[in-house]
């Protein structure tokens, strides 16, 4: 199967278009060709975007939320279909990709309720027979560039408030994970959303990435992905000056407490670390621990990391599904062997796993480290992969001290039965999402999703949040006096 680009409600195909492999992480297998897109590409979709948003734009909100409700309907219908492809081509397992496929559908039907609110705000005016008011007005064409990650997921933080605003979009999936937009554009036909608001253009960053930024018809670019590669897109799209959100990286944490339910910790621990192979943008890759439990938690840790089965996400019974690719089982084992260097003391994994049924497949043995500095490279920078650093503390001001060191400020979590530490920490934390007695991930779509420091610049994906981003605030100013009044002068 060939992915062709989705434009203006139409599969285009170009005649001379490259395409590359799709390939099943866990197996080998090729599961589809994508195209790889160019300039002239994007040109013919922001066309056709803003053509259609002119139109979209005035259709009443409610009526832009129906299609929402259907497109969520439709998702539900197919969730284990959607769920199967999402495990084939990414690699999580598949109660994973069932949970991602819901949090889509969630979206949906949370995004549709807000074509009944849009709020904006009425005020009093300082002038006589003056009326005055803020609405919401859509932007326009919006680009959206999203990872492999979460293919489903993140699209959807995306696309849906922009779809219910009255904006059309650009969709830029990743190269690794083309056959989820392409299941999506099936959806959106299937639910009958009008020609040109939804179009997917398949290819690299560098090439469709790129264009699509520097296109003066393309006022937002929301971008989740790397930090390195975000500073980019932030740089090009501040010389163009669009609005541009950046959710990027993440170097999170687990602080456990001495009077912590140590199982439940564990529990939280491994879900955090080695749920998606760790990679999760809240994935947790710190363990912060005070030092009258460390042993202790670091024994159940053990004990509990003996019977994580990784496989084939397909299989129900597998707990831990492949990395995405070569390039990232390369990245993992390099982080481990610097681990070494800098005197942390391996516990458990640490290698690549390429034996028996697992040969064909990117897999990574989950690895923990102890006795970790909290300075060190492992310790500081996101690794992507199921490795874990233990980091002993004496106090919880220590704890969350070292925590904000890094540079990244996404997601953290706090296990303990103190309530007043429990406030301390989720006050200190600097982190945008806080987590009490859980793991770092978890986020449910109605609240702001995102992070301070390098793991954003000030936006925030899902809840009403998520509609700043794809809205601008108008003033709308009524005089009904029949004389000119003039503000700030004629009431003093």
């Amino acid at each position: 199967m060939k992915l062709k680009n989705y434009i203006g409600g139409k599969w285009q195909e170009a005649g001379d278009a490259k395409y590359v492999p799709v390939t099943n992480p866990a197996t080998g297998e090729e599961l589809a060709q994508v195209r790889l897109s160019t300039k002239d590409d994007v040109d013919l979709a922001v066309e056709a975007a803003k053509e259609a948003q002119k139109k979209w734009a005035l259709v009443p909100a409610p009526k832009r939320a129906d299609y929402l409700y259907e497109i969520g309907r439709i998702m539900k219908e197919k969730k284990e279909h959607l769920a199967q492809v999402l495990t084939k081509e990414m690699g999580k397992v598949i109660e994973e990709g069932r949970g991602e496929v819901q949090e889509g559908i969630d979206m949906a039907f949370y995004m549709a309720g807000e074509g009944r609110r849009l709020f904006g705000e009425t005020t009093p005016s300082e002038l006589a027979d003056k009326f005055a008011m803020s609405v919401r007005a859509p932007i326009g064409v919006v680009g959206l560039i999203t990872p492999w990650n979460f293919p489903v997921a993140i699209a959807t933080w995306k696309s849906f408030p922009a779809i219910v605003a009255g904006n059309t979009f650009l969709w830029k999936p990743a190269t690794e994970t083309p056959m989820m937009a392409y299941e999506m554009a099936k959806v959106f036909e299937e639910a009958r959303l009008p020609a040109g608001v939804a179009n997917i253009v398949f290819g690299s960053g560098s090439e469709v990435g790129t264009a699509m930024i520097e296109h003066p018809d393309v006022k937002v670019i929301s971008f989740t992905g790397s930090t390195e590669t975000g500073r980019s897109v932030a740089e090009l799209g501040g010389r163009h000056l669009k609005k541009v959100s950046l959710e990027m990286g993440g170097k999170n944490a687990v602080i456990v407490m001495e009077d912590a339910d140590l199982g439940l910790a564990v529990e939280g621990i491994l879900w955090s670390a080695f749920g998606t192979a760790g990679q999760r943008c809240t994935a947790c890759s710190r363990v912060i621990v005070h030092k009258d439990v460390k042993e202790e938690l670091e024994n159940r840790l053990l004990e509990a990391m003996k019977v994580l089965s990784i496989g084939d996400g397909m299989d129900e019974s597998v707990k831990i599904g492949p990395v995405i690719n070569k390039k990232a089982l390369d990245k993992i084992h390099s982080y481990v062997q610097i681990g070494k260097e800098e005197g942390a003391t391996l516990l458990v994994g640490g290698e690549i796993l390429d034996k028996e049924n697992l040969s064909k497949g990117n897999y990574y043995a989950p690895t923990l480290f102890t006795n970790v500095d909290r300075d060190s490279r492992i310790a500081q920078e996101e690794i992507f992969g199921p490795v874990v650093s233990l980091i002993e503390v004496s106090s919880l001001e220590e704890a969350i001290e070292v925590n904000n060191s890094v540079t990244f400020g996404l997601s953290s979590s706090i296990f303990s039965r103190d309530v007043n530490k429990i406030f301390k920490a989720q006050r200190d934390l600097d982190t945008g999402i806080v987590y009490v007695n859980a793991g770092t991930t978890g986020a449910e779509i109605h609240l702001p999703f995102g992070g301070t420091k390098g793991t954003g610049n000030g936006h925030r994906d899902s809840g009403v949040a998520a509609l700043d981003v794809y809205t601008e605030w108008k003033s709308i100013y009524v005089d009904f006096s029949g004389k000119l009044q003039r503000a700030q002068i004629d009431n003093s």
